[in-house]
């Protein structure tokens, strides 16, 4: 009888270790994420897939990001990541997650058929997931992730008040000039014509790099950050001195400078600007503080017709699959399932996010094809050949607050910056 009980309780726990085999093993892949605003449409998205191929795809949002940027750390520590996850930070740390072996290399698959899964992306969204040959990180050069979504940052102005201020409601500023001028006007009309959420110091860095580059080139940008140019030439000066200029034509919101995004989204939804300068991912935001907002988006005014103008952009949030994943094989086929077009457009239609996926935009709204229109001009930090200093990066935003307000003129701000500058390069050779 004994043995008859032993033999029954082996069997029992094959069964439940073939069960558990089942439900934890192939039969399930799990995605961490930080979306909120996405979790209800991944879920659908999942039953879908279950649907389809007995595959669970499980997401679990794990929010706010900071929270979630914690979690992924420590699961790195640990070796207790998911199947696939997002990776939020600076190039850097993307390459950090490589080197210790929790990124899969996913080069075969997107550049397999030809580059079929490949040629699907927006290229710039797909960069900030690529590591070019000779990388300052030591990274095999490849893809390791796939774009979601993509953002870039522009400008963006309110018809209404266009209008009432005597400006013509289809036709946003395109030069510098312009742009002053509809500041003015909306002065004298009685409404604040700038807002953005300046009090978020990265908001400032991407609007004074695109001028940057409009200004002097890509090149000399990037000649700077090399320490080959210093920050007191007289084109950085005369980009910092753009803010002096914005300021003394009375078009900037009283508090710009300590104000968040969120609050200078309120501002421009409910018609207390008629501009502002804020991401694509405002589309979603302004649709739920006034769904009536008639607005429209245009790129930042060229201050030079000698270099292209710049814009901030690229992937909005991508996914990896971690290389020490059970079910890898798995993981690549719901990857490339998610980002396949018909994916891709229930999602921009649902969450209001620009898809990743070229061949998806003929569904999304008309004011997400205007931010889409103007991808093939997108930077970004995390795809440049060289990186900035972290604190020059923040003497520059934090010297352009003070040009801001009064404290301090544009040379002021470019000595401080170029002190800085060769403070941290001398720290560097030591």
């Amino acid at each position: 009888m004994k043995k008859i009980f032993v033999l029954v309780v082996i069997g029992f726990l094959i069964i439940a270790g073939c069960a558990r085999e089942k439900a934890g093993g192939k039969e399930e892949i799990v995605i961490w994420h930080w979306m909120s605003d996405r979790q209800e449409a991944f879920d659908v998205l999942s039953s879908k897939y279950e649907d389809l191929t007995g595959i669970k795809a499980k997401f679990s949002l794990y929010a706010p990001s900071d929270a979630y940027s914690q979690k992924i750390k420590a699961a790195a520590q640990t070796d207790t990541l998911p199947d696939i996850y997002g990776i939020l930070g600076e190039k850097k740390l993307f390459a950090l997650f490589i080197q210790a072996g929790n990124v899969l290399d996913l080069t075969d698959e997107m550049n397999a058929n030809l580059g079929q899964w490949r040629n699907t992306f927006f290229p710039r969204a797909l960069a900030v997931n690529e590591f070019q040959p000779g990388n300052s990180y030591g990274i095999k050069s490849g893809i390791y992730g796939a774009p979601l979504d993509v953002s870039n940052v522009q400008m963006v102005y309110n018809k209404s008040l266009f209008k009432k201020a005597g400006l013509d409601p289809d036709r946003p500023p395109k030069s510098w000039y312009e742009f002053i001028t509809a500041g003015k006007k909306l002065k004298k009309a009685g409404i604040d014509g700038f807002v953005s959420g300046w009090g978020e110091i990265w908001m400032i860095e991407s609007l004074a790099l695109d001028w940057a580059m409009n200004l002097m080139g890509e090149e000399k940008v990037m000649a700077t950050f090399r320490g080959d140019i210093p920050y007191t030439d007289p084109e950085w000066i005369k980009v910092f001195s753009l803010f002096k200029q914005m300021q003394d034509a009375g078009m900037l919101y009283d508090g710009i400078v300590i104000m968040v995004n969120k609050t200078a989204e309120r501002l421009f939804a409910t018609g207390k600007a008629a501009m502002a300068f804020n991401g694509s991912w405002c589309v979603n935001v302004y649709k739920e503080m006034n769904p009536e907002l008639d607005y429209g988006v245009f790129p930042p005014p060229l201050v030079s017709d000698t270099n292209l103008m710049r814009i901030w952009g690229g992937a909005g949030s991508s996914f990896v699959i971690n290389k020490k994943s059970a079910k890898p094989k798995e993981a690549i086929a719901f990857l490339k399932w998610l980002t396949a077009a018909p994916q891709q457009a229930y999602l921009a239609e649902r969450t209001l996010n620009l898809p990743a996926n070229k061949e998806s935009l003929d569904v999304i709204s008309f004011i997400l094809a205007e931010f889409a229109d103007d991808m093939d001009i997108v930077t970004h930090p995390n795809i440049w050949p060289v990186a900035e200093f972290p604190l020059v990066r923040e003497a520059m935003d934090k010297g352009i607050q003070s040009i801001i307000t009064g404290e301090k003129t544009p040379r002021q701000v470019a000595k401080e910056i170029q002190r800085v500058k060769v403070r941290e390069i001398e720290r560097e050779q030591k």
